[in-house]
């Protein structure tokens, strides 16, 4: 999971992206970059680790332009350094090129030990890199064909936005995995991967790239392809849950209402009889407890409150980072839970060490009962397709039943949302969505070796 984000009309894209950025750090912290290009093709890229800050501002100030290209990284299985930061940049035979990707390729490896056999010699661990390799090598006359060309063959997801000469280029895999937004800002023409980025920036949503399209920009319009063989749909259905921001719209539908409409189904389903009060794990659960509390009837209530200067610690990239940020990033709130019986709500349990650690804090400001209720269903496999969760072994729920999960987690009660709940529960439910690492359903054949998954993700 990663923000991309690109522009092209605007004759100052480079803050532009900048801005849309902002609005898509929660989705990667480990790096951020923008490449704008000038009115000579040139591209010029300022990359840092971590998030945007004024250093990166200023640095970027200096290369003005009327296009752009943005990336905030998440990697799962790739190092997090410099080398793998986005977007990536090189120089062939057409001009500059620059791509920012978003998503997993599962056949980067084989992809990349055919292209080193033939000569190519890579800079970074990114499975990216190896989509950059294939435009490259392209002989088709036009960047919509030769961004085609680079993804035949190529299995897994990815949303991908593309400059190329003077020519900006969006692109979604044919089962649409990732969300990819098109907006209009005046004359420009603005992607990203949600329309909260849209609106920070004051563009018009105007729809989503399609599944398997290509939409490409350049002087005389806007041109759309539909270049690959189209594929059964298979949209992440963890964006709703977790990934995407409340006040986006992905994949047609609105985030909040998803989630409300998944809380509300979860208090249907595992009730807390003797709750007096609801709260959730801030900020990506507020949306599903207030539908919980909605349907349960009982109080939402701030009970823990969130240090908004931590990031999101299911995406750091070590278990280390993970255990360090939930100490300082959460406090309990004694005067709201003290001699209550609780219900916390979070959108899901993926290792379990962060639950256990706020299920211990809960019960140190004093609370009587802690019932825990989880607006997904158990995370019971890892997934390929662009989230960290690569081994089987760090999945709680895939090695221990419910009761035994309460247990280690030292929790009074304990109830998942069940997969048909959630699935009927999002829009346009309960089809067209991927949920392997629920239900064990992989659309694609999984790695059969793990080490596989060292070139990955470029985002």
């Amino acid at each position: 999971m990663c923000g991309i984000f690109g522009v092209r009309g605007h004759p100052d894209a480079g803050h532009i992206a900048q801005l849309g950025l902002y609005s898509l750090q929660h989705r990667g912290q480990e790096s951020v970059g923008v490449v704008a290009v000038d009115q000579h093709g040139t591209a010029h890229p300022v990359r840092s680790m971590g998030t945007l800050n004024d250093a990166f501002a200023q640095e970027l100030a200096r290369f003005p332009g009327g296009m752009a290209v943005g990336h905030t990284r998440y990697s799962t299985s790739g190092s997090s350094t410099i080398e793998n930061a986005q977007p990536v940049v090189a120089r062939s035979k057409g001009g500059f090129l620059t791509l920012a990707h978003n998503g997993n390729i599962v056949n980067a490896a084989e992809l990349r030990l055919a292209l080193e056999d033939q000569g190519s010699i890579f800079a970074s661990t990114s499975d990216s890199e190896v989509l950059v390799h294939r435009l490259a090598r392209s002989t088709s006359p036009t960047p919509a064909q030769r961004l085609a060309d680079a993804l035949c063959d190529v299995e897994g997801a990815y949303s991908l936005i593309v400059a190329i000469g003077d020519t900006l280029l969006a692109a979604r895999d044919p089962r649409g995995w990732r969300p990819l937004a098109m907006g209009r800002l005046g004359d420009a023409v603005v992607f990203a991967s949600e329309t909260c980025a849209l609106d920070i920036v004051g563009a018009t949503f105007e729809r989503d790239v399609e599944p398997g399209e290509i939409v490409s920009v350049d002087a005389s319009g806007i041109h759309s392809l539909h270049p690959l063989p189209a594929r059964e749909l298979h949209q992440c259905v963890f964006e709703f849950v977790y990934f995407a921001r409340p006040d986006s719209r992905v994949f047609g539908g609105s985030v909040d209402r998803a989630r409300r409409a998944l809380g509300r189904r979860l208090a249907q389903e595992h009730p807390a009889p003797t709750a007096e009060l609801v709260f959730s794990v801030p900020d990506s659960s507020n949306s599903a407890a207030l539908g919980f509390a909605e349907a349960s009837g009982l109080p939402y209530e701030l009970a823990l409150i969130r240090n908004h200067y931590v990031g999101r610690t299911f995406i750091q990239p070590t278990q280390a980072g993970r255990d360090a940020k939930v100490k300082v990033k959460y406090n309990a709130v004694r005067e709201v839970i003290e001699g209550k019986s609780v219900v916390m709500v979070d959108d899901s349990i993926v290792r379990g060490t962060t639950t256990r650690g706020l299920v211990a804090m809960i019960r140190n400001a004093g609370a009587r009962e802690v019932h825990m209720r989880v607006s997904s269903a158990p995370v019971t496999g890892p997934c390929y397709y662009g989230i960290d969760t690569p081994s089987r072994e760090e999945l709680i729920a895939a090695n221990n039943t419910i009761p035994e999960i309460a247990t280690h987690l030292g929790v009074d009660s304990l109830g998942y949302i069940s997969l048909e709940g959630m699935l009927e529960s999002v829009p346009s439910g309960p089809h067209g969505f991927c949920h392997a690492c629920f239900s064990g359903d992989y659309p694609t054949p999984p790695p059969t070796d793990p080490d596989k998954l060292r070139f990955g993700c470029g985002c």
